[in-house]
């Protein structure tokens, strides 16, 4: 339906769209100067592959623009085969040359189409014998040459039109020597034979040299008779099991259905019965290459063709006008003209005249193609259909449209629906199918566009829902609008049904253009031009908009309402994909305020008995939908002031109130279905408890709170792709319900209830299914307010105790995430009161404890196999600190300490600084948030000033976090801020010790900046050293942040950060370092070993007495147990020694040098550590001693 859109236009589109498609669309062939040069470029290119295949990709990517304009090329084509064919003419041109020219002649050819593009070649009796003789002397298995066998061949199907015969230049030829030479006639035929049974493209052009050669007056008097023997020989001397007889059996038949198509009947007629019987034979149909019953069917309704005579049918139907602007003058001003059928030319008077018996097998065949299973060949049946039955009588030519319209029986497979709306298409737009017919046809159209059959987990059918647009789109064209004028309805509804609700993209496009043609030839579509602007091609493309907008705009006339709404209920909510049953059943609540009595009075009754039926999907639907009805009728009779039971039959409201009862009893909440029905049953809870349903106290309140209960409590047994939606339809339902059955006054809790539910969901915070207790911790967030008062105290505990003892642990990690998320929950619903109550409010005396948590929950690193989880947490932990932070500052600033507020906004600052680009930005934004908040402003915030000044307002729109280069180039600023300083260096250390190139290269750099900004102020620098000494200390045994930490101590080392210690003797900071170093001692972990190895290697830079101490570490490695270890030691300190060389005594410098070099430190230690001695009497250091191990006494 691609041209049909292209072709009918896209009126009433967003400006944006239109400039898209007007920026696609090209003016002229703009590259001619560039392609000229490229042309005559060739003879300096083709030696050289390199340069040779970069013409030619150039010349494609400038060809390839023009695949959907090729005519603009046609001012330039002459021009460019001529320069190209001097070069393959020419004497002095190399092989290499001539196959370039003729590689780029393919591609214009392919562009163009060869159709058109062979018509440039020279045809002269000139041309004939080189083109023969260069054919001829090319190799058929050279498949890098296969574009020029290809081109000569079409060239010399051009040159075949000479109007000459053949003879008069084979006795030229024998004139001019005495060698007695092939004739012409028989080189050709020779020639075209033995490409035909080739693998490659060539093939497909020897089918068009036969279509040219063997239709000439003198060939087909000598020839044509041999040529059909030989193929039809071949055809039935080969089978389609191998792929060199599926390749002969493809050029034979092609060879044959071109000739078919281009010979004059008179000539092949006398043929055609026994090809037919070899066909027949053959039984194409049958085979497995869908490429061999395509061509099957060509030839089979070429035959067709050839037994019938020439003739256009006089009772075929011809619209008279054919002007679009005409038409709709005229249905502007309420004139019909009648179908007009002008005397034809050519036209035979209607007689009857013997239909060869063949004809009837023919149109069998086709029919039968109607029906393969590949799309190329239902095509090309169809087609074949249209040609035949237009020069049948109008008897048979009915019978025909008869049997096309068998193949809509519910008994065939989508395959034959598509086969036969391709078929009526076809018959339609010749004129084939008359009006009498329409009352048959357009019954099946509608089917068709709404035909969807399911197979397994999904369905098939969206092929035919497109052929049917496409149908619909070709009797636009066809008719006259009073002939279509009985049906108008009919197809406008379905063609919109289509157009909004069909899953598949195509459909829905292909609906709006055949319903856009249809308005604009027709003229007779309600409210068609408004339609067509809403739901235009683009608009059409987001399913959620189709459903949930387009919709409401089109049910808002009435013609359309009730048969949309009548669709969704019998084709959508029952429905394979869950994503269209929800979407449907949003579309009637959206729906319902068009036809609320119809949805009351007619809809739901329809739907009630399908929420408790056998078949699971449409009970799920049906739940869904009954749901989203009835808050929707809730919402009008709100308008009124009407309660939803005025407006709902009681015995529709007693079976909503039975739903739950009878699925239950049925034991339908279990297994594969309960994954479906709890949710849609929370669903229905949410929706009857907002409507306000007169339920309260009644037992099926109970009902409904021991489904929400025990979903809960099974969330574990609940398959991985559909937790999430299964706990936030609960949480939803939960929240509906307390709102609105559990107060026993307004804004007071029932206290029994309230006791039992927060009890059992604080005991939930310690199931051992971790689901249980995610469950339990949204379900305590989510309670309204009067059922936390007076429970606060106790909800609060749980929650924290909970996120502190996994923590410890390590486990329940997403518990904790929503523990944190309804800690924050719980605190925006109970409130702030300075001097509250612990059980009611959040304190004075409580807003340490909840702050405490969240900070914790901060500095959550949890790993497991899935990598970092922590950050779940620590994400939702900063949401939850923003949250109650903005509250409490905005109702009991006075409680929110300045201890607290500095913990929080350094926390925020480390994040800020971590690698994970998602966190990170999400630190940031709310640490900008926080910092430029005014309603309400954050109190205590340090170093308030400054962090202004790095962080200008405008930063919390221009500044993305995501990005390391932006991101790292603020952060850093924070290290001037001694508060601050501490834990953005700790976030930076993972980021500048990391993997992530980005982060990596852009921490590093912004760190460096800073550290070249104060390497001269040595109080800056000292403080510095001691904070990285404080977190080395802090995180000794913390491999997250030791590794990370050795890789960004190196780089500062290498950097000669550290220039001004290194000039002072006994520096205490490499003293200190050393010190903390002994803690890896005996680790086994070989990324820390070797991180330690190269910072070493960087501390002897430090003068006096450390330097020894560091070569003694060295040395000392150099005898690790591991080899690798004793390696890479002896590596960097090979590479030290070249670095730094006041290290040693230049004396014994080469001998130092050698045995680190030289030396197999692999090999076993005994032979190691005598080397390993030598070098510490060359350093003038001590050896190091084995300790002997000590004797029990």
């Amino acid at each position: 339906m691609a041209l049909s859109e292209t072709e009918s236009g896209c009126s009433g589109g967003e400006g944006e769209a239109d400039a898209i498609v007007e920026a696609s669309l090209l003016g002229s062939f703009s590259e001619s100067s560039e392609t000229r040069a490229l042309m005559c470029s060739l003879p300096e290119v083709h030696g050289d592959t390199l340069t040779s295949e970069s013409a030619t990709e150039r010349f494609l990517v400038i060809m390839n623009r023009y695949q959907e304009q090729p005519h603009l090329l046609d001012p330039h084509l002459e021009w460019m085969v001529n320069i190209i064919l001097d070069f393959v003419r020419s004497e002095q041109s190399s092989p290499s040359l001539v196959h370039l020219s003729f590689r780029f002649l393919y591609i214009i050819c392919k562009v163009r189409g060869y159709k058109v593009f062979m018509q440039l070649f020279p045809h002269e009796v000139a041309d004939v014998q080189p083109v023969l003789d260069l054919l001829s002397r090319q190799d058929p298995t050279d498949s890098e040459t296969w574009e020029t066998r290809y081109m000569l061949l079409l060239w010399l199907s051009m040159t075949c039109l000479i109007p000459f015969d053949l003879y008069r230049l084979d006795g030229h030829l024998e004139s001019e020597g005495s060698k007695a030479t092939v004739p012409i006639m028989d080189r050709i035929l020779a020639i075209a034979k033995s490409y035909l049974l080739v693998s490659d493209s060539p093939r497909d052009a020897a089918s068009v040299l036969v279509s040219k050669f063997m239709t000439r007056p003198d060939v087909k008097l000598k020839c044509l008779g041999d040529f059909l023997d030989w193929s039809l020989t071949t055809v039935s001397q080969t089978s389609d099991q191998s792929m060199r007889d599926i390749m002969m059996l493809d050029g034979a038949l092609q060879s044959l259905a071109k000739l078919f198509k281009h010979g004059k009947r008179d000539d092949l007629l006398q043929y055609a019965p026994t090809v037919l019987q070899c066909l027949e034979q053959k039984h194409l149909s049958e085979s497995s290459q869908a490429t061999l019953r395509k061509l099957g069917v060509k030839l089979i309704q070429r035959l067709g063709l050839t037994f019938l005579k020439p003739r256009l049918a006089a009772w075929r139907y011809q619209r008279g006008n054919r002007s679009l602007a005409a038409n709709l003058s005229m249905s502007q001003s309420a004139t019909t003209t009648a179908a007009v059928t002008p005397e034809m030319e050519t036209q035979e008077q209607e007689e009857d005249y013997d239909i060869p018996e063949e004809v009837e097998t023919v149109i069998e065949q086709l029919l039968g193609g109607l029906k393969d299973k590949e799309t190329i060949v239902r095509w090309s049946a169809a087609k074949g259909i249209g040609r035949v039955t237009g020069r049948l009588p109008k008897e048979l030519a009915d019978e025909v449209v008869g049997s096309v319209l068998d193949c809509f029986s519910f008994q065939e497979t989508d395959n034959a629906w598509h086969g036969g709306c391709l078929a009526l298409a076809e018959l339609g737009r010749r004129g084939l199918l008359l009006p009498s017919r329409l009352t048959d046809v357009v019954p099946l159209i509608i089917k068709s566009l709404t035909y969807e059959e399911k197979r397994g987990a999904c369905s098939v059918g969206s092929n035919v829902r497109d052929a049917a647009c496409y149908v619909c789109w070709s009797f636009a064209r066809a008719y006259e609008p009073k002939e279509l004028k009985p049906f108008v309805t009919q197809i406008a509804r379905a063609l919109l049904i289509t157009t909004v609700f069909d899953r598949n993209v195509n459909c829905r496009r292909a609906a709006s253009a055949a319903f856009q043609e249809n308005v604009g030839r027709q003229g007779t579509f309600p409210h068609g031009i408004d339609i067509v602007t809403a739901a235009d091609y683009y608009a059409v493309g987001n399913l959620n908009n189709c459903y949930l907008n387009i919709s409401v705009y089109i049910a808002s006339f009435p013609e359309y309402t009730k048969a949309m709404i009548d669709h969704l209920i019998s084709m959508k909510i029952n429905h394979w994909d869950g994503v269209i049953r929800e979407l449907s059943t949003k579309a009637l609540h959206n729906l319902t305020p068009q036809a609320p009595d119809y949805m009351a009075a007619t809809v739901l009754p329809q739907l009630l008995p399908m929420a408790v039926g056998i078949d699971l999907q449409g009970r799920h639907g049906a739940i869904l939908a009954c749901a989203e009805i009835t808050h929707a009728l809730y919402k009008l009779g709100l308008q009124t002031n009407r309660t939803v039971v005025d407006i709902i039959s009681p015995e529709c409201v007693d079976a909503l109130k039975n739903i739950h009862q009878k699925l239950h009893d049925r034991k339908q909440y279990r297994g594969f279905g309960g994954e479906l029905m709890r949710p849609a049953m929370c669903g229905l809870i949410e929706k009857l408890s907002l409507s306000k349903m007169p339920f309260k106290n009644d037992p099926v309140i109970t009902g409904w709170q021991w489904l929400i209960d025990d979903t809960i409590k099974t969330l574990h047994l609940v398959s991985s792709g559909v937790k999430d939606s299964v706990m936030g339809a609960v949480v939803s339902a939960l929240s509906a319900l307390c709102e609105e059955y559990y107060q026993s006054e307004p804004g007071q809790a029932d206290s029994q209830i309230q006791d039992v539910l927060v009890s059992q969901y604080t005991e939930g915070l310690k199931s051992p299914q971790m689901l249980t207790r995610c469950g339990s911790a949204l379900a305590l967030g989510c309670l309204p307010r009067f059922m936390i008062h007076g429970k606060l105290k106790q909800i609060l505990d749980g929650l924290q105790q909970m996120c502190t003892v996994s923590q410890k642990e390590g486990t329940f990690t997403e518990a904790r995430r929503d523990a944190v998320k309804a800690i924050a929950q719980v605190c925006l619903k109970a409130g702030v009161c300075a001097n509250g109550s612990l059980d009611s409010n959040l304190c004075s005396e409580n807003v340490s404890e909840v702050y405490g948590t969240l900070l914790d929950s901060m500095n959550d690193y949890t790993t497991d196999s899935r990598g970092d989880v922590g950050a779940w947490v620590r994400e939702a932990a900063m949401t939850s600190l923003m949250e109650v932070t903005m509250l409490v500052a905005g109702s009991a600033p006075e409680i929110l300490s300045p201890d607290l507020v500095k913990c929080m906004m350094c926390c925020l600052a480390q994040q800020a600084a971590e690698k994970i680009d998602r966190y990170r930005a999400h630190a940031g934004n709310i640490f900008l948030s926080l910092l430029h908040s005014t309603e309400p402003a954050v109190l205590h915030i340090p170093h308030r000033e400054e962090l202004l000044t790095i962080f200008p307002v405008t930063t919390m729109t221009s500044l993305n976090w995501n990005a390391p280069s932006q991101a790292f180039k603020y952060i850093t600023e924070l290290l001037r801020l001694p508060q601050y300083q501490r834990h953005t260096l700790l976030g930076l250390t993972v980021s500048v010790g990391g993997i992530t190139e980005s982060t990596v290269q852009f921490s590093s750099q912004w760190l460096f900046h800073y550290l070249r900004g104060i390497e001269k102020n040595n109080a800056a620098l000292e403080q510095f050293g001691e904070t990285l000494l404080i977190i080395f200390r802090d995180n000794l045994r913390n491999d997250r942040v030791s590794v990370p930490f050795l890789k960004m101590l190196n780089q500062i080392l290498a950097n000669s950060c550290f220039e001004i210690f290194t000039t002072q003797e006994n520096h205490p900071f490499c003293g200190e370092l050393l010190t903390l170093f002994k803690e890896f001692k005996r680790t086994k972990d070989i990324s820390k070993l070797r991180a330690c190895v190269t910072v070493f290697c960087g501390l002897i830079q430090f003068q006096g007495e450390v330097r020894k101490k560091v070569l003694s570490q060295l040395l000392m490695l150099l005898c690790h147990s591991f080899p690798v270890i004793r390696k890479t030691t002896a590596s960097q300190m090979y590479e030290m020694l070249l670095t730094y060389d006041d290290v040693i005594d230049p004396e014994v410098l080469d001998d130092v040098m050698n045995v680190l070099s030289d030396t197999n430190w692999e090999s076993d230690l005994a032979t190691v550590r005598t080397h390993r001695n030598q070098l510490c009497d060359w350093l003038g250091v001590s050896r190091p001693q084995l300790k002997s191990p000590v004797q029990a006494p």
